[in-house]
């Protein structure tokens, strides 16, 4: 009989490619993870591993295995969301990743929401770039994402994650607000062709944003002068609020604080697509549908943007 904690080790081997990966991502030690390796290679009597260079590659049976534990764990999965919907109460552990301006508009209302209507459910959060938290949630770390794509850029498919839209959210053009205290060289900006000049922030390099924002600029004929680069959009707000860039801001930022710059619609008025997205395994476990149903809810109450400028243009 083969043993699920040692199938599972493969599996995760299968994913992270290294012993050290996995002893990270599981919190066991390296040496034992081996053991554990080496006792199913006895179990099966078939080689399981070889190494190529300094990591080890899964042969062609362990592959086999894999698949097989894939379909054991959605069994398992599947077995738990039963079992959970015999009980009266809504209970147990959903483990959510999202991204930062979800974190700051949706999840704080989420939270309080679950805590009234569900106290025996626990929920845990952690913020993380959508990319890694849909890879994460396929490798069964998270249990949910929220998760958003830019135009032109989808975000990866997984065949056992599901997905179901949460919001489109526009994407425009923040400049520093008309008044005396800012500098002049943002005043005359009505479009973005005419940002071409001036300094910019975006997210770092690799980001499917800022990806998106340098085509958006060079679509409107210039090369982004991006002389900062941060994954806070908070900071990109703070930049542009006091005179020192202009960004390109998606509009979800602004359901968790005042809007005190001027925005400029862009041509094609272009959305990100903000998505939730769990295992097709797990989607009728009470817990996961509680916490997604209610991050649904929240997103299709989102206030509308207050504290606009007498000089916004939108």
């Amino acid at each position: 009989m083969l043993e699920i904690r040692r199938l599972r080790l493969l599996r995760e081997l299968s994913i992270r490619g290294t012993i050290a990966e996995v002893s990270d991502a599981l919190s066991y030690s390296p040496s034992s993870i081996s053991q554990q390796l080496s006792l199913l290679e006895k179990e099966t009597g078939v080689k399981l591993l070889r190494k190529v260079g300094r990591r080890l590659q899964l042969t062609p049976q362990a592959e086999v295995l894999v698949a097989h534990t894939d379909e054991l764990l959605d069994s398992m999965e599947r077995a738990e969301a039963d079992l959970a919907s015999t009980q009266q109460a809504v209970a147990g552990t959903v483990r959510l990743a999202v991204f930062q301006t979800a974190v700051l508009s949706l999840i704080p209302s989420v939270l309080r929401e679950l805590r009234q209507d569900f106290p025996h459910l626990r929920v845990e959060m952690v913020q993380h770039e959508p990319e890694t938290a849909l890879h994460e949630t396929w490798a069964r770390d998270f249990d949910l994402v929220v998760a958003e794509q830019y135009p032109g850029h989808a975000a990866p498919h997984y065949a056992t994650l599901d997905r179901k839209i949460l919001a489109h959210d526009a994407i425009r053009l923040a400049l520093p607000a008309r008044d005396e205290a800012m500098p002049a060289e943002f005043h005359h900006v009505t479009a973005i062709e005419a940002a071409a000049g001036l300094p910019w922030v975006m997210e770092p390099r690799g980001a499917a944003s800022r990806h998106w924002a340098e085509q958006a600029c060079r679509m409107a004929g210039f090369e982004p002068d991006v002389r900062y680069e941060t994954a806070d959009l908070q900071a990109h707000v703070r930049l542009v609020e006091s005179g020192n860039a202009v960004a390109l801001l998606p509009d979800l930022v602004w359901a968790a604080r005042k809007r005190e710059l001027r925005i400029v619609d862009l041509p094609g008025a272009p959305q990100r697509t903000i998505f939730t997205s769990v295992r097709h395994s797990s989607t009728q476990h009470p817990g996961l549908v509680a916490v997604r149903n209610a991050l649904h809810a929240q997103a299709a109450t989102l206030p509308a943007p207050t504290g606009v400028d007498p000089g916004a243009v939108s």
